[in-house]
Formats: structure tokens, sequence, C-alpha cells
């Protein structure tokens, strides 16, 4: 592995059905001076900084792979260089995430934005701000006070340097904006939302086919029914009810400098398939007689930068590496020399979207608990670049922002969600835990937690793992009410306050010697459960299945293991397979191609790239098309960008219950039917001759800058959706392109942390004159890592650049 690694960077306007999408967007702020275009610009010029508002001077080391190691003498110094820093490596990314969650691109791009900069508004804290900053622990205000003044103060440095300005905004024609502490915590809308647009689909899917045709969308845990509630008429959902939470909710996307929306079939992946692994082995069952704990989050991983950033933060009573949201103070995955920490998303359900009757012959009133009540409204102005300001009104229920007024049907729809509760800016519920010391003060700290859902899974240097997961669950009230469908906002269905965390199970030093969450149910009998969707167990099920074999594990082994393409999803579907013939040539070639196949998702597969064409592009759609009259069917298929493909597996195993009367043999004729054609697909794409199919081929993954280039890629990926190395993909154009996936990975080995391991894709810097851009992508295409390091001794032997930020 070597220390630098070249960068492999392509120009272009990315790949079919990718999109160039930031996570967040952001408000303006006094002019910095631009440069002439292509003005050179070095990154080590200006190594020492006059920052004012620190109270001593603050050293920076930047590794040779882009970590910065902060070292300041006290934690308010800290914070401000933090934000000093990373506006210096993420300023555009940054500046773009505060644009989009307060509503305010139309100040800089035009009028076409204002109705995004409404839908924003929408969804603002707008509460108490006192029990705001409380809920992130007591230092909360000052982190986020003094990381928008280290932010700012690098802004201001740009104005006598304006050769550094990144040049996405001279392209743009606008200048980074100031950062006011409030807004670190008032912007929700980059959070995880799981299931409201599962809300929606499942209505229109039982409109399309009756009650039992939603048992065909997602396979619900444990073991339920959704039922429609009473006064609810699922005809009515309009298709587009859920349009300005999506703009609201929708990160930024790009595309020959012009900002546009994400497409329906991406959002809505992103929002069902959220997805992570963090797994800890103890002590017992280690190499070492340490613990070790893993982690790779994954989230949308187009973009470019990322939205991880590797940091470490040191300061008397904390010393905190790892990696968090480049918008927010501290870490929210790693290590503080005492507890190691990783998360995954739990899917909890934290949004309902509520029905409302109008007055007929007044719209600004809804009928509550038999009486009309009246809309909560706010008249906002927004700024419009090279245009006379904008007048909008924000409309309120008693549950939350209205999404849409019907019309000529008299309805409103409104989105509740927990985001109107304070502490729930997401992740940031992470600086409760910067300073424990062990597991029994992490769990403590997690009380705290709301947003996301998530799966803390932990391991301290006593030689404690465990897991225990946070997240702000409502208590739905209300007969039949179980948050699958949209409800009446009538009173009949109501939030009960919420559960406390303490409420929800948890595991210390599991007798199995492990811990492994990976998104799937997890909930053991007797709990609330936070939600009844989760994502499938193949990955889960593998991680168990790797770790059970081994008796000591190594960081190497969890390296292997964090890159594992085993299909769960092949090993379940394959066996079908095993006893069926066929005498017509396209389909015996596939069944003898498939034949030998192990499951393996590896970019060289050829069998790979014949069975996910087959399973996504056309065997469940001719399962759905088989079952469902063709309304529904058509329904699912248009809605199911994110396949659960348990339920068909469900068919497969009972076939008599799915299938009628002699329902294997009908189950095979899918099969042998569904098979020539994927063959025939694949061939038209990669050639006659199958042993020179590839599944990297046809799977690619393009990280693509906001404004088209430089981008870097393409590279050609393995995995799947259910294997533990990630990879979502758009499989509805081709080739088909890596969406969602892992970027940071981390593996760290408990008490003896420089032995740890992280990689962060494509590289840290968002500034593509920074050699830091794309330095990481050839290793994080392997499957390779970098070290984690955490003593001054080995960050010293190892230091790229060194900064010195003074008062």
């Amino acid at each position: 592995m070597s220390p630098a690694p070249s960068r492999r960077v392509l120009l272009g306007t990315g790949l079919a059905g990718a999109a160039a999408a930031l996570t967040g967007a952001l408000p303006a702020g006094p002019a910095v001076a631009a440069p002439s275009p292509g003005a050179p610009w070095k990154e080590d010029e200006g190594q020492t900084y006059s920052v004012p508002g620190l109270k001593r001077p603050v050293r920076v080391t930047v590794d040779i792979w882009g970590v910065p190691h902060i070292f300041a003498d006290n934690v308010g110094d800290l914070f401000q260089a933090q934000g000093f820093n990373i506006a210096r490596e993420r300023l555009f990314q940054i500046d773009t995430w505060r644009r989009r969650g307060l509503g305010r691109f139309s100040e800089v791009l035009g009028a076409s934005y204002v109705e995004q900069d409404r839908a924003a508004r929408l969804f603002l804290y707008r509460g108490d701000m006192a029990a705001e900053w409380a809920s992130y622990g007591p230092e909360a205000r000052e982190a986020a006070t003094r990381f928008a003044a280290g932010i700012n103060a690098y802004i201001d440095w740009l104005g006598g340097h304006p050769d550094a300005l990144p040049a996405e905004f001279r392209q743009l024609g606008y200048s980074p904006a100031y950062w006011k502490p409030e807004d670190v915590v008032r912007i929700r809308t980059h959070g995880i939302g799981n299931n409201l647009s599962s809300e929606v689909a499942r209505a229109r899917l039982v409109h399309a086919g009756g009650t039992q045709a939603s048992a065909y969308f997602r396979k619900l845990e444990p073991r339920h029914t959704a039922q429609v509630p009473d006064g609810l008429d699922p005809s009515l959902i309009p298709a587009d009810v859920t349009r300005v939470y999506s703009l609201a909710t929708t990160p930024m996307v790009f595309a020959n400098g012009t900002v546009r929306r994400l497409s329906q079939e991406l959002n809505v992946l992103r929002e069902t398939a959220t997805g992570s692994n963090a797994w800890a082995v103890s002590p017992t069952r280690t190499a070492t007689g340490r613990p070790i704990l893993a982690g790779d989050p994954h989230r949308e991983n187009y973009t470019l930068p990322a939205n991880r950033y590797i940091a470490h933060l040191s300061a008397p009573g904390l010393n905190i590496i790892g990696a968090g949201e480049p918008w927010n103070p501290g870490i929210s995955m790693g290590h503080n020399g005492h507890v190691a920490f990783g998360l995954t998303n739990l899917p909890a359900d934290q949004a309902d979207l509520y029905v409302y009757e109008l007055d007929p012959d007044d719209h600004t009133r809804y009928r509550y608990r038999g009486r009309w009540e009246k809309l909560t409204t706010a008249t906002e102005e927004i700024e419009v670049a090279g245009g006379e300001p904008r007048q909008v009104q924000l409309s309120f229920t008693r549950h939350g922002p209205v999404v849409k007024i019907d019309e000529p049907n008299h309805k409103a729809y409104a989105v509740r969600t927990v985001w109107t509760e304070p502490g729930t800016s997401p992740y940031l519920g992470s600086l409760n835990f910067q300073r424990v010391t062990n597991s029994r003060e992490f769990i403590e700290a997690m009380g705290a937690w709301k947003t996301p859902g998530s799966n803390l899974v932990y391991a301290d240097t006593k030689g404690d793992i465990g897991w225990v997961p946070g997240a702000l669950v409502p208590r739905r009230r209300g007969r039949g009410y179980d948050g699958l469908l949209p409800v009446p906002g009538d009173g009949r269905y109501e939030w009960d306050g919420f559960y406390d965390n303490a409420e929800l199970p948890s595991s210390r030093n599991p007798r199995a010697g492990f811990f492994a969450s990976a998104n799937e149910y997890n909930f053991p009998p007797g709990y609330p459960t936070p939600t009844y969707e989760w994502q499938p167990a193949y990955r889960k099920d593998r991680i168990h299945e790797v770790l059970s074999r081994q008796r000591r594990t190594s960081i190497a082994d969890t390296l292997a293991l964090q890159n594992d393409e085993r299909s769960g999803v092949a090993r379940q579907f394959l066996p079908y397979l095993a006893k069926l013939r066929s005498t017509d040539p396209t389909t015996a070639k596939a069944l003898a191609l498939l034949a030998g196949y192990d499951g393996v998702t590896s970019r060289d597969s050829a069998a790979a790239a014949l069975f996910e064409t087959w399973i996504m592009r056309f065997l469940y759609p001719a399962w759905a098309q088989l079952l469902l009259p063709k309304p529904a069917a058509d329904q699912l298929v248009g809605i199911s960008i994110d396949l659960d493909l348990r339920v068909m597996n469900d068919s497969f195993v009972r076939p008599d219950d799915w299938f009628g009367t002699d329902g294997a043999r009908k189950r095979d004729e899918l099969l042998l039917g569904t098979l020539p054609k994927a063959y025939a697909d694949v061939a038209s794409k990669l050639g006659a001759d199958d042993s020179a199919w590839r599944w990297g081929a046809m799977h690619l993954h393009m990280f693509v800058h906001p404004l088209g280039g430089p981008n870097v890629g393409p590279t050609e990926r393995g995995g799947t959706f259910a294997t533990v190395r990630s990879s979502y993909f758009y499989y509805l154009a081709y080739p088909y392109s890596e969406v969602l996936g892992p970027t940071f990975k981390m593996a760290i080995d408990v008490g003896a942390w420089d032995n740890s391991r992280a990689i962060n894709a494509p590289g840290q810097s968002g500034d593509p004159r920074s050699e830091h851009y794309s330095d990481l992508h050839e290793e994080w295409s392997a499957g390779e890592y970098f070290p984690l390091l955490y003593s001054e001794q080995a960050i010293e032997r190892n230091g790229g650049t060194r900064i010195l930020l003074r008062p």
C-alpha cells in the first residue's frame, strides 16, 4: 500500500442514471473578490493563518492521507479550528448544505429556486432554542458557536487571498456565506427519512389492487398486516403529494453548472435504501486479545466530495478521531482513546403523512375533532438574485407543515416529523458521548440520541463490547395506527409522546463474543418496534456467518469482511434453478452459466452479470405481473426502485399459497421464461461470448463533481445491495450506476489505536486543486485502507502539511 497513491481522474458528464448531488446547500455573505479564471493557487501557501477569536495557537498536521490532526490548548479553540479547517477543505460543499437547508438558494441563483427555498423553510426547526441547545450536551452551544466562527474566519481570510476561492463560486457567480451558530442546528432536512414515500406508495398500491396488494410491497417485521385507517380513502392520495417534502429533503444536483432536482427514482432509493454495517468483536475472539470495532456507513456515494470527513480533534480532556458530517462539530464514528463507536441506520418511523378535510367555503380551515381549526401561516421574504424579493406563505397544521392542498377535493396534506422536537439535528447528538471513558458512560450518553434512528455499536479498552439503539420514536395512538399508511388528521390518530431510549433493547458483552448490526430487524419480542420496515438481513447474516467461523479475528480479517461480496440473494434464489432443464438453447446457456455460480458478485464474475440483470430487471417484474392485477403490478414495479426480494422468495418457498394449485410448476415456468430474456439482454451489452462477460463492465461508479468536472472514475464495482461490501445500483438505466454504498470505512484496533485502518473516497478535500481531492480513490476501489493514526509520534512521522493557526 503506497502512502500517496496516484490519482485517476477523468473529465466527463457522469454515468447514465448517476447524479451529481451535494448533501446540502446554503446563504450568501459579504463578497469575496473573485480571481481571474484559472488563477494559480497552491495548497501549501499560507500555512500560517491569523484566526480572530482563538485564545491560543492551534497546530494542525495534515498527514499524507489528508487527515487533519488538530491540537489545541482548549476545547473552544479546537472546535473553531475544526470549522476553519473544514472550510479550507470543503467550503463549497458546506456552503451548499447550509444554503439548501435554510432555503436561501434564490438569493444567489435566481427566481427558479424560490419553490425549493420555500419547501426547505417549511421544515426548519422553529422551537425553543434553549431546549434545542441543551439536547446536545453542555458544550453544544459553544461548539457550534466556535465552529461557525472558524468557518467565518476562513471566509474572511479568502477576502485577502482570492486565488484560494474555490472555483465553483466563480463559476456560479456568488460568494460563500457567513454562518450563525443556529445554522448548525436548525436544519433538519439532511436527515434520513425512511418511510414517508413508503406510506404514499402503499396507499396507491392498495388503491390499485386492494388491501391484499400491500403484502407484495415490503416484508413487515415483526409479522404484521397493514390496515387502512378508518376515514382514509387511498384513491384520493395524489401521486405528487410528497413533492414539496422531496424538494425540501433532496440533495442539490448540479448539471453543467445549473442546479436541478434529483430524479424521483433516485430520491426514493436514497430515502428507503439507507444502510450501514457495524460490528464489534470481543477480546476473547481476536488475535490480539483486544476488541475490534468495524464500521462502514452507506449513504449516497456519487457525490464529490463524499459526505463524510475524517478528522482528529485533540485538546485537554478531549482526544477523538474518526468521521463526521462536514457541517457538524465533533465526530460521530471513530474513537476517543477509551471507547470506539460505529453506527448503522435504525430505520425508525419518525414521520407521518396527515390528510385533512378542508372547509369547502374556506380552505384556510381544517376539521379537527368535530370543529374547524385555522391553519397557522407565516409570510417570509425570499431574496432573489436579479429580481425583486418574493413573498411566500408557509402554512402549518397542529401536526406540521402543509405540503399540498387539493382544491377540487377539499383536502390538505401535512407532514408530521420528529424534526419539530428539540435535539433532532441529525448526528449532532454525538456531542453527548465525545468525552466518555468507558462503555457504561457511552450507554448513558446515548440516552439523549434522537435522529437519525441509529444502532450504536461500541467497544472499550476494558474489553467490553455491545450495542445500544437510539431514536426518537413516537407512541402512535389510534385503532390500526401503525405508521404504514397516511392517516386522517381529524384527531383520531395522534402521537402520545415518545418512547424513552431506555425502553429499547440493548446488548452488552453478548455470549457469542461479537455483535453485528446491518439495519436488519434486531428487536427481540416484547419491545416497542420503532418500525415495521427493516432492511433485509442478507448483510447481517453474512457478517454473522464469517465471524462465527473465526476464533482469532484480526484487523486483516475485518478488512476482508468489509470487502466481502458474497450475495445473500444469490444464495437464496440459485437453488430454485438447480433441477431445472430446458431444450431452448438460450435458456440452457443461462442455466449452465448459473449452475456453477458461487454467489460472489466480484467485478470479474460473468454469472453475476447475468444473475443481477435477471433478478432485478426481468424476474421481479414478471413475478409481479403474474400474481397481481395489471394496475397493481404496474404500480408495484413502478414504485419499487428499492426491491424487497424477500417477498418474492416467500412466494417461491410456499408456491401453492401464492401461485395456486400446482404452484411449483408455475414458479418454475416463471424462472425458465425470464432467464432467456435476461441472457439476451446481457449478450446485447457484453457480447455473445458469455465467458467474456464481467459484472464490473456493467456495474460502474463515478464520483461526479457538482459542476461537471473533474469527475473521478468511472470505476468498475463488485457487490450488490445484498453483500457486505454494499452497492445499491440504479438498474433502470445502463450501465448500472452505483449510487449508494460505503465511501468511509474504518476498522479500529481498540487500545492499539495506531493499528487501526480507514478509507475515505475519493479523498478528503473537495477542491480539485488539492492533492487530497482524489488520492484515496484507487485504494478505495481496490478495497485497501490507510493507517488511522492517533499517537503524536506516528502522526509526526507521517505528516504531510503543517499548519499554524494564530490568534
